[in-house]
């Protein structure tokens, strides 16, 4: 077998290859003092090079920052460290700025460090969509139980109240009413509740997604959002996605009515729909060694007053709800059907509006994108 020979590495090619790594990466000197930064470091620190060159780190770091502190450590130990979740939030680097950070020692240049930055933004959804998912799952169960626990012994509460009302007065009857609706109201809610149990695998194949927004978008106007400006923001060169019409349909249709009631108060509501083609996003599949590409990115956006804190970690988990009179279960809905789908679906708000982000496979043609075929893989 022939040796391959290496060729030696050419001038600014390190700071080529540096610059193409989508993280911030600076390397300080043993004063401290950033030596260099490549591109994406400039717009995380919100510096040039130039700038970035005349100060030391902590000039661009809140004081007492563990970022600091590991620093040195690495310089003592002459050895790598990882963190996660280092918070480096600053009034110059802004609010949230939650990282993992590797910090590691330059051994031909003692006393340098490299630090590389990751930020938590994307992992973290990723983490929550998981969580998500399980709690859908954990309502699989609990469906199954309640359709099998409760529906039977309330349709024999139901036709008692029935025959009683045949021989009760007239002041006795709309207790038998009242007593008929409630069963037939907790009927409704474990019926929508059995939608978690359906286990089956779903029918996909290529869906022309601005076909399902459309026909969403159709729905609402003639109804809950007969009054409420919807626009749209669509990329028309858009691939089909790699789904089901029907559920899709109601995974947006779901996120569109929270979004009509979200702005039902304000005389200024709207609600934007928007699609476009993001590469870079791949996840793993539970599973396999397989990692799928979730290139397309559907977005309902409202300029309501936003998801109330304490709720937004949760929005997802069944029973979660600000409304008075919600389920809790729609989101919960819209998590498994997208989970189903290979997707991720998160949420930003704040007081001037809510974003749901899907992001989902783009269909490639036979085959299932995450088969581990030639199909496999960011779309082109």
């Amino acid at each position: 077998m022939r040796p391959v020979s290496v060729p030696a590495a050419q001038p600014g090619l390190a700071e080529i290859v540096l610059n193409t790594i989508r993280h911030p990466v600076i390397m300080l000197d043993p004063d401290g003092r950033i030596a260099f930064a490549n591109a994406d470091a400039e717009v995380f620190f919100r510096s040039s090079a130039v700038i970035l060159a005349r100060n030391p780190l902590d000039h661009f770091v809140p004081f007492g920052s563990p970022l600091l502190t590991l620093v040195e450590e690495v310089r003592a130990r002459q050895s790598p460290v990882n963190e996660y979740r280092v918070d480096i939030s600053s009034p110059r680097l802004g609010g949230d700025r939650l990282v993992d950070i590797l910090v590691a020692p330059v051994p031909e240049m003692p006393g340098s460090v490299v630090v590389m930055f990751q930020e938590r933004s994307m992992a973290d959804k990723i983490d929550r969509q998981m969580t998500h998912r399980g709690a859908a799952r954990s309502v699989t169960g609990l469906a199954a139980m309640l359709a099998h626990e409760i529906k039977n012994p309330l349709s024999g509460i139901r036709g008692a109240a029935q025959l009683l009302e045949t021989a009760a007065s007239d002041e006795d009857r709309a207790l038998t009413r009242l007593i008929t609706d409630e069963t037939d109201r907790i009927v409704a809610l474990v019926d929508r509740m059995e939608v978690f149990s359906d286990e089956r695998p779903i029918e996909r194949g290529p869906v022309n997604i601005h076909v399902v927004l459309d026909h969403v978008k159709a729905i609402a106007r003639n109804g809950f959002a007969r009054k409420i400006r919807i626009v749209e923001d669509y990329d028309p060169s858009l691939p089909p996605v790699f789904g089901n019409r029907d559920q899709l349909v109601q995974v947006f249709l779901n996120l569109v009515k929270n979004a009509a009631e979200a702005i039902a108060a304000r005389p200024d509501g709207e609600i934007t729909l928007s699609t476009a083609f993001r590469p870079g996003i791949r996840i793993a599949v539970p599973g396999t060694r397989n990692r799928v590409s979730l290139p397309l990115e559907f977005c309902v956006h409202d300029n309501g007053g936003g998801v109330p804190d304490d709720i937004l970690p949760i929005l997802f988990d069944p029973f979660i709800t600000s409304k008075p009179n919600g389920s809790g279960l729609g989101l919960a809905l819209v998590a498994k059907i997208v989970g189903e789908h290979g997707g991720v679906i998160e949420c930003d708000s704040s007081p001037r509006g809510t974003v749901f982000r899907v992001l989902m496979p783009a269909w490639k043609g036979q085959g299932d994108p995450v088969d581990g075929g030639p199909n496999t893989g960011d779309a082109a």
